[in-house]
């Protein structure tokens, strides 16, 4: 069966069969490993997919609703798009955006999740036969999926006694250190689970760290630290994949740093501020938020100078120039809801990629 899905797609073989072919599953359970051919009898696994773009490439692929047929479709697979070279097949059904289950969720906000995540996102799909099968067996698809596949990213504030963390890992291997996290300490209050492992140390990968190397860099972070963490389960499982874990898909629930919805509706004088274009940390160009006219609804909302607008009504601006920006801003007549995030924030999620 996992043969089968690469024909066409030579230069991804590997990656596929990996997403496709868990052998711990397949060679005790024949039905697994033959889903293909079972019309349906035997349920096929779900599979993962890493998809990153360039910010003025699309995924290749269109999500769709249809008449008579249930769950988020995938249609359209560009020819030599990306979703075709990663593996996604027409009539794949949507399970999973980025870790969240989306089956049951309204289509509209389905395409919002995936137009928000920007330009790199995590999917997880069920070929539509095994779809359809498990639907008439009235299966619940969110036991098909493991519970939690996020990794964390935690920020942690040094007190007087450190960063309350220690890290172990393999005499002489590089890149695997592993977490003991102490009790109440500042690991602990932001959010660093003991014994999971560390992927990222301030937006960079570990993964060629000697323990020395590891050691002089947490002393160079003076007070504060922003670490990648994985718990076992949430390792192997990326490792299974084939997909290697970035902080796009982590779980940020733990940050300082939040990311701040203001829904606005028009009075009498505007909303009450100004748009400009300017320069990002990153290099890029982005749109900031200035002149907030004190009383207005902008203000009102909770708009700051000099935050940086992230999406408008649910879609993310990446990519767009100002003046699409700006028409996105008036699509409706009376009302908009901006996603915006202040100097602070932006920096920091910059800073950690």
């Amino acid at each position: 069966a996992a043969m089968k899905q690469t024909k066409g797609l030579e230069g991804d073989r590997k990656s596929i069969i990996k997403f496709e072919f868990n052998p711990k599953d397949g060679i005790d359970n024949p039905a697994l490993s033959l889903a293909e051919d079972t019309d349906g009898e035997g349920l096929g696994e779900p599979r993962f997919y890493l998809l990153s773009k360039g910010s003025t490439e699309t995924f290749g692929f269109c999500l769709h609703e249809e008449l008579g047929c249930q769950g988020h479709i995938i249609r359209e697979v560009e020819l030599g798009g990306l979703a075709q070279r990663r593996g996604l097949q027409d009539g794949d059904r949507l399970l999973q955006v980025n870790g969240h289950f989306v089956d049951h969720m309204d289509h509209r906000r389905v395409v919002q999740k995936i137009k928000a995540s920007g330009n790199q996102v995590l999917l997880a799909v069920l070929d539509g036969g095994s779809y359809e099968a498990a639907k008439a067996l009235g299966r619940d698809l969110s036991q098909l999926l493991p519970a939690d596949i996020r990794p964390r990213l935690c920020h942690i504030t040094r007190d007087k006694s450190g960063f309350g963390f220690s890290v172990s890992g393999p005499e002489g291997r590089r890149g695997t250190f592993q977490l003991s996290v102490q009790q109440d300490g500042p690991a602990e209050r932001a959010g660093v689970p003991t014994g999971s492992w560390l992927l990222e140390l301030n937006g960079a990968s570990v993964r060629s760290y000697s323990h020395a190397q590891l050691t002089k860099k947490l002393k160079q972070s003076s007070s504060k630290v922003t670490l990648l963490v994985a718990s076992s389960a949430v390792e192997e499982f990326y490792r299974l994949q084939g997909i290697q874990v970035t902080a796009v898909v982590a779980d940020t629930s733990w940050l300082p740093f939040k990311v701040r919805e203001l829904h606005m509706v028009k009075g009498p004088a505007g909303y009450g501020f100004l748009l400009k274009e300017g320069d990002c940390r990153s290099g890029a160009t982005g749109q900031f938020l200035w002149d907030v006219d004190a009383g207005l609804p902008a203000e009102q909302a909770g708009m700051r100078e000099g935050d940086r607008l992230l999406a408008v009504n649910g879609e993310s601006i990446e990519g767009l120039d100002h003046f699409e920006t700006v028409r996105r801003i008036r699509a409706y007549e009376d009302w908009v809801t901006l996603v915006v995030i202040d100097p602070a924030g932006d920096e920091f999620y910059h800073s950690v990629g």
